[in-house]
């Protein structure tokens, strides 16, 4: 839970590469995440990249598409704010599915508490460009006032950070009492992608 990988392509890798550098680097909880494809796009990769988590014993999440991770039995689904709420796909999918939710406030938090969440990724931590329409930035102080509020109001779930997070910026994130981080460009802009995943999960022991 400590290095979620969430995939994105560039000029040199595909989503099926991004998840592979990943894995073979020790990450073990992928996000499939491509916002403007279409379904059958979607679906072809899920496939392969789930192929992959399987191999590696992975936790394999699926962002936004609640349909498609019920079919493939994907082991969760990651919702955003403009994504079906996450009670909704609780109906559709039951109780054995993962289901993480976006925050960008305690208050997001608390809803996604209340809705049934399994985890919370929040952010963002700052500007980030793999994101389209981004919240309010949240920075160190940021985090550390959410969980704050978290353990005022004895809210136990794994809160990830994410957006814009750098291989230096590790140490102080986890010092605020988050659970984990979410990156993305951070491994795929490295000039050896899977030992920069080896890296980072060093620094997170």
């Amino acid at each position: 839970m400590k290095l979620q990988f969430i995939t994105h392509f560039t000029d040199t890798y595909s989503y099926i590469d991004s998840a592979r550098m990943a894995l073979e680097g020790g990450c073990r909880w992928i996000q499939l995440r491509m916002k403007n494809a279409s379904e059958e796009e979607v679906e072809e990769t899920a496939r392969k990249v789930q192929a992959m988590c399987k191999e590696y014993q992975a936790t394999f999440i699926i962002d936004d598409r609640v349909e498609l991770v019920a079919r493939l039995k994907a082991n969760g689904v990651h919702l955003g704010k403009n994504d079906m709420p996450i009670d909704e796909a609780r109906k559709i999918l039951g109780p054995d599915f993962i289901i993480g939710g976006t925050a960008n406030t305690f208050e997001d938090v608390m809803m996604h508490h209340r809705a049934g969440a399994d985890y919370i990724g929040c952010g963002p931590f700052r500007f980030t460009t793999t994101k389209e329409k981004l919240s309010p930035i949240l920075g160190l102080e940021g985090y550390c006032h959410i969980v704050r509020q978290m353990k005022e109001n004895n809210i136990d779930l794994p809160i990830v950070a994410i957006g814009g997070i750098t291989y230096e910026d590790i140490p102080a994130i986890m010092e605020t009492g988050v659970t984990g981080i979410a990156l993305s460009g951070t491994i795929l802009r490295a000039e050896k992608p899977t030992e920069e995943t080896q890296r980072i999960l060093q620094l997170l022991k």
